[in-house]
């Protein structure tokens, strides 16, 4: 299940009033969030240079590459590793190339622990506030539902309509 799923359902039965709180959901998503992005940094800074240099890490990451990482750490800085952290997918492989390319522990890690904790925060506080009115949600998207269909009944009966005289004036040129 990936992360925010499981933030975004702790946060909402939190917001139902469960014994879990909002900011117990919060800490206990984003320390280790924060946590696991550091590990990867140090263990990338520490032997990702060398195993990169090494023939398996050839392979698997190409010296052009590496020096395009290195451009785009330096052209992008701190903001490509804060934007980074907002985007599924990249989230979790900038760490670790950050600190394969050598970026010091503060200037990758800072946009780190601040853009996860505006992430996070924001992705609990939704779903909490979805939970404490989710019969409001709930009755609204009920009677949403039923306008939907009622309009999806209309532009159906509008396209049928439209295609059938269509075809019968197709077929009246031919006659």
């Amino acid at each position: 299940m990936p992360a925010d799923t499981a933030v975004a359902l702790g946060a909402f039965l939190a917001g139902q009033g469960g014994s879990v709180t909002m900011l117990g959901v919060f800490f206990a998503t984003w320390i280790p969030n924060v946590a696991s992005a550091i590990g990867t940094y140090w263990v990338a800074r520490t032997v990702g240079r060398t195993f990169t240099e090494s023939r398996a890490g050839r392979r698997l990451l190409h010296p052009r590459a590496i020096r395009a990482l290195e451009g785009l750490y330096q052209r992008h800085h701190v903001w490509g590793i804060f934007v980074s952290r907002f985007l599924p997918g990249y989230r979790a492989v900038v760490p670790p190339f950050a600190g394969v390319v050598g970026i010091g522990a503060v200037r990758a890690l800072a946009p780190v622990v601040v853009a996860s904790g505006i992430w996070y925060g924001f992705l609990v506080l939704l779903a909490h506030r979805l939970g404490q009115n989710w019969y409001a949600v709930s009755y609204a998207l009920k009677h949403l539902s039923w306008w939907l269909a009622a309009v999806a009944l209309v532009v159906t009966s509008l396209l049928t309509w439209a295609a059938l005289r269509w075809r019968r004036r197709t077929l009246a040129r031919e006659a």
